[in-house]
């Protein structure tokens, strides 16, 4: 189901709508999950293992995969009609048996062009995902944030994420690099 929302800029007013990321949308999807991992994290390690970490998890293939499981839910973010950002989320708790506890929704990814940091448009998509998890009576929602990401750990914070106490290694490559995982219950 689409969703249209407005954004008012100082310089115009900006139309964000969300709709669902069909198979058929993975080159797009590709392209954006690419570049916006690319900008996040492109000064955090080599250039190979940056390449290296491109290639194995924003190809069409691992996408396809990703996008043709029914428990995945994933969904852009479109100004003019060009995605501009994606969210993806599902019921997963392999990375953190923990969560088996509640009924649990992890946030996978949330990512925007850089060129629509400040307009809204991750604030759209974590409400959309916000709203998903209490519409269907999640009990908590998770995910995990690289510990050097002050700005993405500052959006979280805003929206009552805090520190679980635990982390993982999320390693680029051959880069060693520490996520931890924070999360929000939600009122039943």
């Amino acid at each position: 189901m689409p969703v249209h929302n407005t954004v008012f800029d100082e310089k115009y007013t900006m139309e964000i709508n969300i709709r669902k990321i069909s198979v058929a949308d993975v080159e797009q999807l590709s392209a954006l999950a690419r570049q916006t991992f690319f900008d996040t994290f492109k000064d955090t390690c080599t250039a190979e293992d940056m390449e290296m970490f491109l290639q194995q998890y924003y190809n069409t293939g691992q996408l396809s995969t990703e996008l043709n499981n029914p428990l995945t839910y994933c969904f852009f973010a479109e100004v003019d009609d060009k995605p501009v950002a994606y969210l993806y989320f599902m019921e997963d708790y392999n990375s953190l048996p923990l969560m088996k506890k509640w009924k649990a929704l992890e946030l996978k990814r949330i990512y925007v062009l850089k060129e629509f940091h400040g307009k809204g448009i991750a604030q759209k998509l974590m409400d959309y995902f916000l709203e998903y998890a209490t519409h269907n009576n999640y009990e908590v929602v998770w995910l995990s944030v690289w510990e050097h990401n002050l700005r993405a750990q500052k959006f979280y914070e805003k929206y009552g994420f805090v520190n679980t106490g635990y982390s993982h290694n999320f390693p680029i490559g051959n880069t060693p690099q520490t996520d931890i995982w924070i999360w929000k219950f939600l009122k039943q």
